[in-house]
């Protein structure tokens, strides 16, 4: 399991017992969607960018890899769905060898009520995420489908925990109201330390990026 890096040093090996906190920032453009994820402090302060990703719209195969920084020379990690355009497709999250470090999917079934994803890391974690607020999960459905009124976004502030089997927390996203989406994202210690914070971070931006999908 690793902890976020300091400032743009990546430190695969490195533990920690506390939990693990950053803000995924994303700005809309013409042709993507950008991403920013900073490290927070303990008084909830970014402390700096270690992170940085674009998702394509509209990809037929979707694939985001995040890198150090915007100048996009150093990769960090990403992840890829298994199959093209899958409603209940896998996707592997990977370092910057390769190497797989977990995966994620949405329950296409569970989804249609309250969205659900389930979640597996390399160190074997499994866990199951949905959204916190039964209630406004439903209505941001039924407004999606009100004819006219539907097409006025509106900005639903919709939060996911992620725990296993047994009910332990294992990760949480919750959404900031601001102009642009905004996400602070804790990963709490699971047997004695947090899950692998690329694989939280590839997680809380496909909230944010595959949520429709």
């Amino acid at each position: 399991m690793t902890q976020p890096p300091q400032g743009n040093a990546v430190d695969p090996t490195a533990t920690q017992t506390e939990p693990i906190r950053f803000r995924v920032r994303q700005k809309l453009t013409m042709m993507v969607n950008r991403y920013e994820i900073h490290r927070l402090g303990a008084d909830g302060s970014e402390q700096g960018l270690i992170a940085f990703a674009e998702q394509k719209r509209m990809a037929f195969k979707e694939q985001v890899t995040f890198f150090a920084d915007a100048s996009k020379r150093q990769p960090v990690f990403g992840f890829k769905a298994r199959t093209r355009m899958d409603l209940g497709a896998t996707y592997d999250v990977a370092d910057a060898t390769g190497t797989p470090i977990g995966q994620f999917r949405k329950d296409f079934g569970k989804s249609l009520l309250r969205s659900t994803w389930h979640l597996t890391t390399a160190a074997g974690v499994t866990a199951v995420g949905q959204e916190r607020n039964q209630t406004v999960a439903i209505v941001r459905r039924v407004w999606d489908f009100i004819p006219v009124v539907g097409e006025i976004p509106l900005p639903f502030l919709f939060h996911f925990d992620f725990r296993t089997p047994s009910g332990q927390l294992v990760m949480s996203s919750t959404k900031k109201a601001a102009l642009r989406d905004a996400y602070t994202v804790e990963l709490p210690p699971v047997d004695g330390s947090p899950i692998d914070w690329r694989v939280g971070a590839a997680m809380a931006v496909a909230l944010d990026a595959l949520q429709s999908r």
